[in-house]
């Protein structure tokens, strides 16, 4: 295991919450002035609804999941900060579906909105709740899976979609999904604590609410050959469709994610590959992941993880 991959990484000029304040600014106006997409990118129109029900609007010329929520709510008349969560070609909760790195060019963009709030207390009886958290891009967290027979799918009011808005009156609204996460773990064992949470408004049918429990099904990134790929940093470009191998990738990574940090991201993961992309070993693969994910402090064992499962991935070993 190679040396010094710590004092490679750049020293942190910032405490976290300073930069998840940054990062959680107050949503764009859809007025507010905004960065031009490259040319191929902004002539780009996708299809789009409210999950709940609404008519059928057009949106284009965004480069960021921030600029396309502050383009729905152009075209629905809303607050920007009212949308939770996107998913594609299904108007359903469906964690499978939701939207990541890539938008597939004849993709149809399905906004969930915030609806119906609620309160829950639960005495902390295990050391892991079985919650998995992941967010909207833009500082939104909210639940992506509930493990079956765990503390939490034994709780019928909490489920999958919801919004964690408070923890024990704390607001964490603005908190990117990592510090959700790590809020929930740390909860003392024994105690009771208090969520606050948010659901997706509802319409058409009862929406699925829970997960199966288990490995969630491998779901495509994208569809189409060609898809837009949204960008947390920079304009948004339009791009070929993930190898297979890289999808592969991916999805591993995720998984990691899951493990070490208790959160999904497909974005988060789909960077982390591309970062690795041409790395020669792990140490360089360090330092590009602290250039381009700085907010992170991600721990050397899982630095290492996710360098092998790229590894394996190029050697054909992931299945």
């Amino acid at each position: 295991m190679p040396l010094g991959l710590r004092s490679k990484k750049k020293d942190k000029s910032k405490e976290t919450s300073k930069l998840v304040e940054s990062e959680a600014a107050a949503p764009v106006p859809p007025a507010a002035a905004a960065a031009p997409a490259p040319a191929s990118a902004s002539r780009l129109q996708f299809h789009t609804q409210l999950a709940h029900g609404s008519p059928t609007g057009r949106v284009g010329g965004f480069s960021s999941a921030r600029e396309l929520y502050a383009k729905i709510a152009e075209a629905f008349d809303i607050d920007p900060a009212e949308i939770m969560f996107c998913t594609l070609n299904t108007y359903k909760a469906d964690m499978d579906k939701l939207l990541g790195a890539q938008i597939g060019l004849e993709d149809f963009i399905f906004a969930h909105i915030k609806g119906q709030r609620k309160e829950v207390e639960v005495l902390k009886t295990d050391d892991v709740l079985g919650l998995t958290i992941t967010d909207n891009g833009t500082g939104c967290a909210f639940i992506k899976r509930i493990k079956e027979g765990s503390l939490m799918d034994q709780t019928k009011i909490i489920c999958v979609g919801d919004h964690i808005e408070t923890i024990n009156g704390k607001n964490v609204s603005d908190c990117r999904h990592y510090e959700v996460a790590k809020m929930l773990k740390d909860l003392e064992k024994g105690q009771m604590f208090k969520l606050e949470l948010i659901e997706p408004m509802k319409a058409f049918e009862k929406l699925e609410p829970r997960s199966k429990g288990g490995s969630l099904p491998e779901a495509k990134i994208s569809r189409g050959r060609e898809t837009l790929r949204l960008r947390t940093k920079g304009p948004a470009t339009v791009e070929e469709m993930p190898t297979e191998v890289e999808e592969k990738a991916i999805k591993k990574v995720d998984e990691l994610l899951e493990t070490y940090m208790g959160i999904r991201d497909i974005e988060l993961a789909a960077t982390m590959v591309e970062a690795g992309r041409d790395k020669k070993n792990p140490d360089e693969f360090a330092v590009a992941l602290d250039e381009t994910l700085g907010d992170f402090a991600f721990p050397d064992e899982f630095v290492f993880d996710v360098w092998g499962a790229i590894g394996d991935a190029k050697q054909g070993r992931l299945e």
